[in-house]
């Protein structure tokens, strides 16, 4: 299990025009995601939620806050002493195009990780070849057609699952997918997502993923955690098809109301939310990050900021301080 406590993280911009400024990427977001289960990061781009990915898979410090892993607290530990749980954790990259060595075979690409693990547990260079052909079909490749291949010689869809079996090579506990399928054709995505959905059911790996799209998230873990996560804050948080169905905080209801449906079809929502501005992250106010942008705002959300948390007859936490105020009809999302 890998929880998170508080996590902060806050970047500082230097040598602009206006000054130097804070960009609070994270703001107290806590997590917990069990072995083997599902959580899902959602939100619109610059929300925190590939920094927070980035942390969980040691790629990226935090100001604040602890990450456990295993039940292990990573804050006391020394940075070599981190290195044998993080690498249980294993990244795939949004762009399988720059993941990928250009000047590496596919072969070389597998062995780099392979060797190391190989010293550390004294296996020899016909476990290293096995091993290499083993993840490759665990992904759905033929190894003997693919391991000579450089990546422009392969598909998009193809080096993302190369991509995928270079995390396997160290049995890892979770992997972190961060909008795995974005810079994919839209014919090859279910196969990826299926793919992982599959190794979650069949190695017991837990899959962090995080999206902008809602659709993806229901399918890669439908028993799974979401957690909206808004300017750093998770402002709502729960069960998937839950939170889909009867959505709490308006940014969710926003978020939900942005999926293109065919008009005409019953699923459309008949009162979408839509935010009144743009998003301007340099205005920091005391009150609800998303006040200006809700159009159901009070007097209230202008100058108190509201906590995650549950209240009666809402099954998922969220934060606002008027969920009773929920107006739209949520589309039911069931494909990608």
């Amino acid at each position: 299990m890998i929880t998170g406590n508080g996590i902060t993280k806050t970047f500082r911009q230097k040598g602009n025009v206006l000054g130097s400024r804070e960009v609070h990427a994270l703001r107290g977001v806590d997590f917990a995601i069990e072995k083997g289960g599902a959580a899902s990061f959602i939100g619109e781009s610059g929300c925190g939620k590939t920094t927070l990915g980035r942390i969980i898979a040691g790629l990226e410090t935090h100001d604040g806050g602890e990450i456990s892993i295993g039940g292990t607290p990573m804050g006391p530990l020394k940075p070599k002493q981190r290195e044998p749980y993080f690498r249980r954790i294993q990244m795939i990259h949004q762009d399988p195009y720059s993941a990928l060595n250009p000047t590496r075979t596919v072969h070389q690409t597998l062995f780099a990780p392979l060797k190391l693990r190989a010293r550390q547990t004294g296996r020899d260079a016909r476990w290293m070849e096995e091993r290499a052909a083993e993840v490759l079909a665990l992904v759905g490749l033929d190894p003997a057609s693919v391991l000579s291949r450089y990546p422009h010689q392969l598909s998009g869809g193809m080096r993302q699952r190369v991509v995928i079996a270079r995390a396997l090579t160290v049995d890892p506990d979770m992997l972190v997918a961060d909008e795995a399928v974005s810079m994919i054709d839209v014919s090859l995505r279910l196969g990826i997502l299926a793919l992982l959905k599959d190794l979650r059911e069949r190695l017991g790996v837990s899959v962090l993923f995080i999206t902008h799209d809602v659709a993806t998230a229901r399918y890669i873990g439908d028993d799974g955690e979401l957690y909206v996560i808004y300017r750093g804050q998770v402002v709502e948080r729960g069960q998937v098809d839950t939170i889909i169905a009867d959505p709490v905080h308006p940014y969710t209801q926003s978020l939900l109301s942005a999926i293109p449906v065919l008009h005409g079809l019953e699923q459309a929502a008949e009162h979408p939310v839509v935010p009144l501005e743009t998003l301007d992250a340099s205005h920091e106010a005391p009150g609800c990050l998303f006040a200006r942008r809700c159009p159901f705002r009070q007097d209230r959300c202008e100058t108190e900021r509201p906590l995650l948390q549950l209240t009666d007859g809402t099954p998922q936490e969220h934060a606002c301080f008027y969920p009773e105020r929920r107006s739209v009809v949520a589309r039911p999302v069931s494909g990608v």
